[in-house]
C-alpha cells in the first residue's frame, strides 16, 4: 500500500472507530460484533506503525473509550481508567511474555494474576476517609460520568469500607470494577419488559449499561445488578506490593472479587487457566469474553510502565467469537435514511452468545457474492457481544438443491423509485425523494440524542407520524399539535403536551448538534464540530465553497462535495426555511480568529468559581486556543479549581503553567466575571 492510500485508510478507519466507540460506549447500542471492532483497532495500529502522521495525539488508538454523555455531571478521574490491549491466540499470549522479558531482565521471576474478562460497564468508585464519595464510568478514560446515586443503588458495593484492625483504612482510595447482570436476572427483566410491552435489552451487557444511566436512581435500584472490582487507581495512606496483595486487601474490606482469580507463576498456567476458564464459560452465571493476565508485582508494573492507551504489563485473552449454525430462511431489505438498501437475513433463531438472534446483516451484494449466500443456506453465523450477528460462512457441503440465489430489486420495496448503484459504491440506492422509509430514518436520526436530542419521540411514533401522513420531513415536527398528535394510537393528551414540550425544548441546538441532525452523507458528530468552529453561522456554511471546506484538516474532497451537493437541493434548502420559519435557530458561538490564546493548550481540573467548566471551554476555543483532556508535552496552562485531583502534579512535574479559577477569567478578560 502506498503513502496516500494508507493515509486514506487511516482517515477512514479512525473514522469508522470514532463512530463505532459512540455506539458502544455512549449509546449502549453496538452495530458490530467485539472481534470486528477490534480488526479494525489492529489494522489501524498496523497502519499507524507503518505509516506515521502528525495526528498519532488525535487518534482513537491513543484513546480509551468515548466522551460522557451529556446528561450528567463529568468527573475527572484521579488516574486514567486505561484499555488493555488484547490477544487473541495462545500465540500471542506467548508474544506478551516475550515482550516483557525483552523490558526486563531475563532471568528474573516474574508472576502473574488472571481473572475471567467481565462482559460489563467499567466504573471507577472513590472512597475517601473509607466512604463512597462519586462513583462515576469509565468514560473517555480521563474524564467519566457522575453516576454516584445510581451506583449507591447496587447492594454489593460498600457504602463505607470495612475496618479491619491490621489493615488501614486509605485516606483517598480509587477502587475500579465492572458492573455487570447475570445471565438469569436479565434473562427475567427482559421477561417483564415484554410483558409490559417495552423493548428488550439485546444482552446483559446492554442491559448493565442502560440501567446504570438512568437519570433516575429509583429505576436503578429494581434493576439486578452486581459488581466484581478488579483493582485500584489513586490511593493515599497505603501500600502493596502485589496486584494479588491489593485484592485480597480489597476483599477485606468488602468489596467483591471474582471468586475464579488465581494467581500464576508462569506463562504456561496462564494458558492453562485460559483454556479451563473458556471450558466453564458456558457454566457461568454471568457473561464473559477472555481472561485478563496481569503482572502481579507492583514495582515490575511500574518498571514496564505504559504505551499510548494500554499498560505494557496486562493483556486481555479473548475467547474466539461465539458461533452457531443456523438457516437462512429469507433475506430482506432494509431501507436506510441515506436511501442504502442493505439486505438482511432472517434465520431460524438460535442462541448465540446468550441472546436468542433470527436477524443477521449482509451488508451488501457484494458480501452476498462473496460468501456465495443463498436463501435456504445452512450457515455459520458469529456474535460476540453485539446487537447484530453476522454470517461467517455457507455450509455448502449441505446444499440440497432447492436455495435460491439473491439479487437486490430494481424497485425500492418502501416506495417503487428506481434503485442505483452509483460507479465505486458497493451499495444500492433509493432515488426516491418522498420514500417513507427515508423520511423515517432522516427523521429519527434529526431527533435522535446527537441532534436535536427530542425526548419522547421513539421509532413506533416516528413511524406512525410519517405512515398517517402527519409529517413528511424535520421540520413538519416543528408543526404538530396536540389536536394532530392525539388520533393517533396510545396518544393520550398528556403524553402529547409532553412531546409538544420537548420538540419546543429543542429548538435551540448548538450549531454543531443542527449540521449532525440534517443527516448530511459522511458528516458524523466529529466533522459536523469542525464545521461550526470554522462556519460562525448557517448561512456562512451553506455559502462555502469546496475549496473553503477543504482548507478545514481533516475535511477531504469526498466529505466537501457531499456538503455542497446538500445545500444545493432546493428541497433541503426549503426545509431550512421551515425550521427558521418555526423559530429554530442553532446557538452558536463564533470564534475569534487571531484571538489572544491562538496556540496555547488548556487543561482544566477541579470545580472552578463562578463559572462553568463548558463556559470556560467556549471561552478558550472563541479566543482561539484549544482544550484537552490530559497534560502533555504540549500543554501550555493547567487551570485548577477546587479538588483538582493528581493533575496538579503532573503539571508541576512537566512545568506547566498553573492557574486558578480568577487568574483564568483575568488572562481571558473575563475578570468581571468573578
Amino acid at each position: 500500500m502506498d503513502s496516500k492510500l494508507a493515509k486514506n485508510r487511516i482517515r477512514e478507519l479512525r473514522s469508522q472507530i470514532q463512530y463505532h466507540n459512540r455506539r458502544y460506549y455512549q449509546l449502549d447500542d453496538p452495530e458490530i460484533s467485539d472481534a470486528e471492532y477490534d480488526r479494525l483497532m489492529r489494522e489501524l495500529i498496523k497502519l499507524e506503525n507503518e505509516f506515521p502522521d502528525p495526528d498519532i495525539a488525535l487518534s482513537p488508538t491513543r484513546r480509551v473509550g468515548a466522551p460522557p454523555v451529556e446528561k450528567f455531571a463529568t468527573v475527572d478521574h484521579l488516574t486514567p481508567m486505561l484499555s488493555l490491549a488484547n490477544a487473541f491466540s495462545e500465540e500471542e499470549m506467548l508474544d506478551f511474555n516475550e515482550r516483557i522479558r525483552r523490558l526486563l531482565d531475563r532471568d528474573q521471576d516474574i508472576s502473574f494474576v488472571t481473572e475471567p474478562k467481565i462482559d460489563g460497564v467499567a466504573v471507577n468508585l472513590v472512597y475517601e476517609k473509607g466512604e463512597l464519595s462519586v462513583g462515576s464510568t469509565r468514560g473517555d478514560g480521563i474524564v467519566g460520568e457522575n453516576i454516584t446515586a445510581n451506583i449507591k443503588t447496587i447492594h454489593s458495593i460498600p457504602l463505607k469500607i470495612t475496618r479491619r484492625d491490621d489493615i488501614p483504612v486509605p485516606d483517598l482510595i480509587e477502587i475500579r470494577g465492572e458492573v455487570y447482570m447475570e445471565i438469569a436476572a436479565f434473562d427475567a427483566l427482559n421477561h417483564r419488559r415484554l410483558r409490559d410491552g417495552d423493548a428488550p435489552f439485546a444482552n446483559p451487557r446492554n442491559a448493565a449499561a442502560g440501567s446504570l444511566r438512568q437519570l433516575d436512581p429509583k429505576i436503578t435500584s429494581r434493576r439486578p445488578l452486581d459488581i466484581f472490582c478488579y483493582a485500584v487507581g489513586a490511593v493515599t495512606g497505603i501500600s502493596f506490593r502485589s496486584h494479588w496483595e491489593l485484592l485480597q486487601t480489597i476483599s477485606r474490606w468488602g468489596f467483591p472479587i471474582n471468586p475464579l482469580i488465581m494467581q500464576a507463576h508462569d506463562i504456561g498456567e496462564c494458558i492453562n487457566y485460559y483454556r479451563d476458564i473458556n471450558k466453564q464459560r458456558e457454566q457461568l452465571a454471568y457473561e464473559i469474553d477472555g481472561v485478563v493476565v496481569k503482572v502481579d508485582s507492583l514495582d515490575i508494573q511500574d518498571q514496564l510502565g505504559f504505551v499510548s492507551r494500554s499498560p505494557r504489563w496486562a493483556i486481555a485473552c479473548k475467547f474466539p467469537a461465539t458461533q452457531e449454525t443456523t438457516i437462512i430462511e429469507d433475506i430482506i431489505i432494509q431501507v436506510g435514511r441515506t436511501g442504502v438498501l442493505t439486505p438482511v437475513a432472517l434465520m431460524k433463531p438460535v442462541r448465540v452468545g446468550g441472546v436468542m438472534v433470527s436477524r443477521a446483516t449482509l451488508h451488501n451484494l457484494d458480501e452476498i457474492r462473496k460468501k456465495d449466500v443463498r436463501i435456504g443456506d445452512t450457515v455459520i453465523i458469529q456474535r460476540a457481544g453485539d446487537v447484530i450477528p453476522e454470517v461467517v460462512k455457507v455450509v455448502s457441503s449441505l446444499r440440497k438443491g432447492t436455495e435460491t440465489i439473491f439479487d437486490m430489486p430494481v424497485r425500492c420495496p418502501e416506495c417503487r423509485s428506481d434503485v442505483v448503484r452509483l460507479p465505486g459504491e458497493s451499495a444500492h440506492r433509493c432515488i426516491g425523494l418522498a420514500c417513507p422509509a427515508q423520511i423515517r430514518e432522516h427523521i429519527r436520526h434529526f431527533a435522535s440524542r446527537g441532534g436535536m436530542d427530542i425526548e419522547g419521540l421513539g421509532d413506533k411514533l416516528v413511524s406512525q407520524l410519517v405512515e398517517t401522513g402527519t409529517i413528511n420531513d424535520p421540520a413538519d415536527l416543528y408543526y404538530l399539535s396536540e389536536e394532530k398528535l392525539l388520533p393517533l394510537e396510545r396518544m393520550a393528551k398528556k403524553s402529547a403536551a409532553n412531546l409538544i414540550a420537548s420538540i419546543t425544548k429543542s429548538k435551540n441546538p448548538t450549531l454543531e448538534k443542527f449540521i449532525y441532525a440534517l443527516g448530511i452523507r459522511h458528516v458524523g458528530e466529529h466533522i459536523a464540530r469542525l464545521l461550526a468552529k470554522r462556519f460562525p453561522s448557517l448561512p456562512e456554511l451553506i455559502n462555502a465553497s469546496e475549496d473553503d471546506l477543504i482548507r478545514i484538516p481533516e475535511i477531504g474532497p469526498e466529505v466537501a462535495g457531499s456538503l455542497t451537493r446538500f445545500f444545493r437541493v432546493p428541497a433541503n434548502l426549503e426545509i431550512l426555511k421551515k425550521l427558521s420559519a418555526a423559530g429554530v435557530v442553532p446557538i452558536t458561538t463564533a470564534p475569534r480568529h487571531g484571538g489572544s490564546l491562538v496556540g496555547k493548550s488548556f487543561v482544566f481540573t477541579g470545580t472552578l468559581p463562578n463559572i462553568t467548566r463548558n463556559r470556560a471551554k467556549e471561552i478558550v476555543e472563541s479566543l482561539g486556543g484549544n482544550v484537552t483532556a490530559a497534560i502533555t508535552k504540549s500543554s501550555d496552562y493547567v487551570v485548577a479549581g477546587e479538588a483538582p485531583g493528581s493533575k496538579i502534579e503532573k503539571a508541576r512535574a512537566a512545568g506547566v503553567v498553573i492557574l486558578n479559577g480568577e487568574e483564568f477569567l483575568k488572562l481571558t478578560g473575563n475578570g468581571e466575571k468573578r
